[in-house]
């Protein structure tokens, strides 16, 4: 069969660096292999998802509305909060960022494909994507390109129409679970994001589009905790596609130890939503913290799990040890191989920690991260186990597609 993805890299040129080396020395058996294999993303964030064509014509209507709004604010918010998604205070200005700073950040957006000092300087960037979906429409045509770029059209049709924002390309994961951090903004309050959110995710069958994984960034208050937990559980209670509770943010921050951040997250089990944690992130993690987490949230997935010690990784090996249920699964781990290695968590791929777990056989579900800032794509990442040394892991065609059935089965479904 002749592949019909024999340029991906012409076919998506925001594909760069270690990714796009991988992707261009397989063969084109290879990408067909690649791309025919049923691929899961369980582990990527909306506001880092968004294509960088559609930030640029973001960018285009921020700029309209502030030269046409007399009454713009030109005070810049303090830090955002996450790393993935921000935590704003309540009913922030329309047009928080300036012009300028806007079109500073999209240059700095364009060119943010090398390698950073550290994980903490992978904030940077995201000031202006919180700033350009921040209304209900750019956020809602944020979503819509994020959904498509990931899957093709919600009907199947691989004939895009002409107001697309993607480029022709084939869709990069057979099924998807979406994660966001629920934003208070001039124009809407965190329900009506999440119901933005939904309205586009629902458009798709949900044995394509699993659903919409909440974010709890660490940096929250706690009454905000509370509150986005509560409308997650009554979202799902009302037939909303939400099916899971996720930590994430700067991975120093918060108090992880609060009995109500605990029962939180004890209550979101309960109401049958799935329980995903961003764990061990740097090596500055305490591992009395990553145990904590573990044996108190009782997660059925781990985002990255990079520096996880020896009796953390017993618990996750021994799903059983900690609280679930007789026969319950491992604890699956999301791994996002270019997001550790431009952030420097890991210091080369040979040294990545998916080799531990492919030895012992455990449940990895390869995943994004954020595809706008890494650089990267569903199918570059899977270029990354199949292709030789030195661009990939060089595992063999059968090796990679017992990896995709592992993150099938760590589904929230």
């Amino acid at each position: 069969m002749t592949s019909n993805i024999e340029n991906p890299i012409n076919n998506d040129s925001d594909i760069r660096g270690r990714a796009a080396l991988a992707l261009s020395s397989l063969s084109p058996s290879q990408l067909t292999f690649l791309q025919n294999l049923p691929k899961a993303e369980l582990h990527a964030h909306l506001n880092g998802c968004i294509p960088l064509k559609t930030i640029k014509e973001l960018v285009d209507e921020y700029v309209m509305e502030v030269d046409n709004d007399a009454s713009v604010f030109t005070t810049t918010p303090s830090g955002s909060g996450s790393a993935s998604e921000p935590t704003t205070t309540p009913r922030p200005p329309k047009h928080p960022l300036t012009k300028t700073e806007i079109l500073s950040g999209y240059s700095l957006l364009e060119k943010f494909d090398s390698e950073l000092d550290d994980i903490h300087a992978f904030f940077a960037p995201f000031a202006i994507i919180y700033a350009l979906t921040n209304t209900k429409g750019r956020l809602r045509k944020a979503t819509r390109a994020v959904l498509e770029g990931f899957l093709g059209s919600a009907d199947g049709n691989d004939d895009r129409d002409s107001n697309s924002n993607i480029s022709m390309t084939p869709p990069q994961a057979a099924y998807l679970e979406l994660r966001t951090t629920p934003r208070t903004t001039s124009d809407m309050s965190r329900l009506e994001y999440l119901e933005t959110v939904l309205d586009e995710v629902e458009r798709y069958p949900k044995d394509r589009m699993g659903g919409l994984i909440v974010s709890l960034d660490r940096k929250m208050t706690l009454d905000v905790v509370r509150e986005v937990v509560d409308l997650a559980v009554g979202l799902k209670t009302g037939k909303r596609r939400v099916i899971g509770l996720d930590l994430c943010g700067d991975p120093l921050a918060g108090n992880m130890y609060s009995p109500l951040l605990t029962q939180c997250f004890q209550d979101a089990r309960n109401a049958g939503l799935g329980i995903t944690l961003h764990i061990a992130e740097t090596a500055q993690n305490p591992s009395p913290e990553s145990i904590h987490l573990l044996r108190a949230f009782i997660p059925d997935r781990l985002g990255h799990a990079t520096f996880l010690d020896e009796e953390a990784r017993e618990v996750v090996f021994d799903g059983n040890g900690h609280g679930h249920e007789e026969g319950k699964r491992k604890i699956g781990v999301e791994v996002c191989l270019s997001s550790n290695l431009i952030c420097k968590t890991v210091p080369t791929l040979e040294d990545h920690h998916i080799r531990y777990y492919l030895e012992r056989d455990h449940p990895i579900a390869i995943c994004t991260d954020d595809t706008l800032p890494f650089r990267t794509s569903l199918l570059a990442e899977y270029a990354l186990l199949l292709a030789s040394a030195p661009w990939g892991l060089g595992m063999s065609e059968g090796e990679v597609e017992r990896v995709a059935r592992g993150g099938w089965g760590m589904r929230f479904l």
